[in-house]
């Protein structure tokens, strides 16, 4: 229930397939937000989350829902090469938005979105679902307060024996995660982006990516991306002059480990270094769901009129980069 007085926020949920169900059951779940609509072509879905959410209304018309004048805010859970054309329809009729990631599949439609929203004065936010997550949110403070020391380097690990795409390959399927946390947390945009592929089971389609990025500070980070592995990993690794972290999010506790780890200099004698082994510890970390952190956030922002963390110059950002390592994939050998 909302606040005496004050008006839910009535949100439609559009795109039922893989992910927009798990949207649905959060936003449905906060205080304050009604869950009215739910739009998907396929009436097998329709019917499926109808007898789940009775309180809201199917459509298999995009249309229709842009057309209630009560109705706040769109979420789009569709297939990514969708997402510009239908974020930009949703802002240009006057509601909020949220974009599952990535926000589109070039740079040029991602700043079409960001157009559409600053013509119209709505909030633009995207599934950058990671840094929502408690854990990386702890990271990035220690990285903020200097408990890591200088930055050196990061990488991250997202391998699955997963289900084979047909429409999008192992960097933009799995690379917008990724990308995201290392923007975010290297507060950085690259300047080098180099990406090296190879397509073993659906041509031309790269199921497997290697990715490098250079940052002006002169921090890298290095991405392994493929649904062709036989460990299941979700894991990024900071490494920095004082200490170390990682973060795994396969593990059911103890998710972000940090390691006081590094070379300090012998003072007694000159330019030699020691190894330092301390103490390994693993920061307490809040226990909720991430995705019901980000709906919250987006609802809040709705009613506050906040900027949201994940917002459209941050989508932009990471399509910049994912489109930069693209070119690097189509220039390879």
């Amino acid at each position: 229930m909302s606040a005496a007085g004050e008006q839910p926020v009535r949100v439609a949920v559009a795109g039922l397939g893989y992910w927009g169900p798990n949207l649905a059951r959060n936003l449905a779940a906060i205080p304050g937000c009604e869950l009215a609509w739910l739009c998907d072509a396929s009436r097998e879905a329709r019917e499926r989350m109808a007898a789940a959410f009775p309180g809201a209304r199917p459509t298999a018309d995009l249309d229709e829902v842009l057309g209630d004048e009560t109705l706040d805010a769109v979420v789009l859970a569709t297939p990514v090469p969708t997402h510009a054309d239908l974020a930009t329809a949703v802002l240009s009729a006057g509601k909020h938005c949220f974009v599952e990631k990535p926000l589109a599949t070039s740079a040029a439609d991602a700043q079409r979105v960001l157009d559409a929203a600053a013509a119209t004065g709505r909030i633009l936010m995207v599934g950058h679902l990671l840094e929502y997550h408690p854990a990386v949110r702890r990271l990035k403070e220690m990285i903020d307060a200097d408990e890591l020391g200088g930055l050196y380097y990061m990488y991250g690990n997202r391998l699955n024996l997963g289900q084979l795409r047909a429409d999008e390959n192992a960097l933009w399927s799995l690379g917008a995660h990724d990308v995201s946390v290392a923007l975010h947390l290297i507060g950085e945009e690259p300047v080098e982006c180099v990406a090296q592929g190879v397509s073993y089971v659906r041509e031309p389609v790269q199921d497997v990516v290697f990715c490098f990025l250079r940052f002006p500070s002169g921090v890298v980070a290095h991405l392994h991306l493929s649904w062709l592995d036989p460990h299941k990993e979700r894991r990024i690794t900071v490494v920095g002059s004082r200490r170390m972290a990682t973060f795994d999010d396969m593990l059911i506790e103890g998710k972000l480990t940090v390691y006081d780890k590094g070379f300090d200099e012998d003072t007694s004698s000159w330019g030699e270094y020691i190894a330092r082994s301390g103490d390994t510890f693993s920061p307490r970390i809040p226990n909720r769901e991430p995705l019901r952190l980000e709906c919250e956030h987006f609802v809040e922002c709705i009613r506050t009129g906040s900027t949201p963390r994940s917002d459209g110059a941050s989508g932009l950002r990471v399509v910049r980069v994912l489109e930069a390592l693209q070119r690097s994939l189509d220039a390879q050998p």
